[in-house]
C-alpha cells in the first residue's frame, strides 16, 4: 500500500459535526501541511478510494478545495500533485498576521469593557495553571481561545475570518513547537504583556508586543519546518 495513504488514514477523524468529504479534506490538509505527503508527490484518486474503501467523490471534493488553497495543483497529463507550505509561505503568512493581529488587538482594546478585561484576565490565569500542571493540549486550546477572544472583541468579523484561515496553515507546526516548555513560557508572558498594554490602551506597546510575539512564534515554526526539511 502507498505509505502516504496510511498517514491520511491516521489523520482522518470523522465527527458528527462534519460530513465525510469535509473530514477527508481535513485529513488531506493536515497531512500535506505537515509534509507527511511530500511536495511533488502525486495523489491518485482511484488508489486512495480503493484503499480507504470510499467513493472517489469525497476525494475529488478534498482535492478541489486543496487546489483552491494552493496546497496541491493539477498538472495536465500527470494529475494532482502536492505543493504544500514552504518556509517562504510561512514568512508571508506571518507578515500578514502581524498586521491583522495588531489592528485587531488595538481595536479590541478600544472597545473592551471592564468586564471584558476581567474575563481575559481569567483566561490568562487559567493558562498559567495549565502550564504549571503540564496540561499541554488544554493549553493549546487556551492560546487559541485567547486569540479568538481578541478578534471577537475587535468586532471585525471579516478580518477574523481572514486571520483564522492564515493561522490554520501553520497551526499544526505551532502545536508541535509549543509543546516545548521554553516556548510555552514565553508565549504566556507575552500574552500577559499584551493584556497590560490593552488595559492601558497603549497602542505603541501593543504593536511592539504583537510583533515580538509573532516573531518568536515564527522562529519556532521555522525550526520545526527545517527539521522536516521543508524548503
Amino acid at each position: 500500500m502507498n505509505p502516504y495513504i496510511e498517514v491520511v488514514k491516521q489523520n482522518f477523524q470523522q465527527s458528527s459535526r462534519k460530513t465525510l468529504k469535509e473530514s477527508l479534506y481535513d485529513a488531506f490538509r493536515k497531512t500535506i501541511i505537515l509534509r507527511e505527503i511530500p511536495a511533488g508527490e502525486r495523489i491518485n484518486e482511484k488508489e486512495y478510494a480503493e484503499w480507504l474503501n470510499i467513493s472517489r467523490t469525497p476525494i475529488r471534493y478534498a482535492l478541489q478545495e486543496l487546489t483552491k488553497e494552493g496546497l496541491v495543483e493539477h498538472i495536465p497529463k500527470i494529475g494532482t500533485v502536492v505543493k504544500g507550505i514552504s518556509i517562504s509561505d510561512a514568512y508571508e503568512i506571518f507578515d500578514i498576521r502581524t498586521a491583522l493581529d495588531t489592528l485587531a488587538t488595538i481595536k479590541a482594546a478600544q472597545l473592551m469593557t471592564a468586564e471584558d478585561f476581567n474575563e481575559l484576565k481569567e483566561l490568562l490565569e487559567y493558562g498559567n495553571y495549565l502550564d504549571r500542571t503540564d496540561q499541554v493540549d488544554l493549553l493549546l486550546k487556551n492560546f487559541s481561545d485567547f486569540n479568538a477572544f481578541i478578534y471577537d472583541k475587535s468586532q471585525m468579523p471579516r478580518m477574523k475570518n481572514i486571520a483564522e484561515t492564515l493561522r490554520e496553515y501553520l497551526l499544526y507546526f505551532r502545536d508541535v513547537s509549543i509543546r516545548a516548555a521554553e516556548r510555552r513560557h514565553i508565549a504566556l508572558e507575552e500574552h500577559w504583556q499584551l493584556y497590560e498594554a490593552m488595559k492601558e490602551r497603549d497602542e505603541e506597546t501593543i504593536r511592539k508586543v504583537t510583533s515580538r510575539h509573532l516573531d518568536h512564534s515564527l522562529t519556532f515554526i521555522i525550526q520545526e519546518m527545517e527539521k522536516r526539511q521543508i524548503d
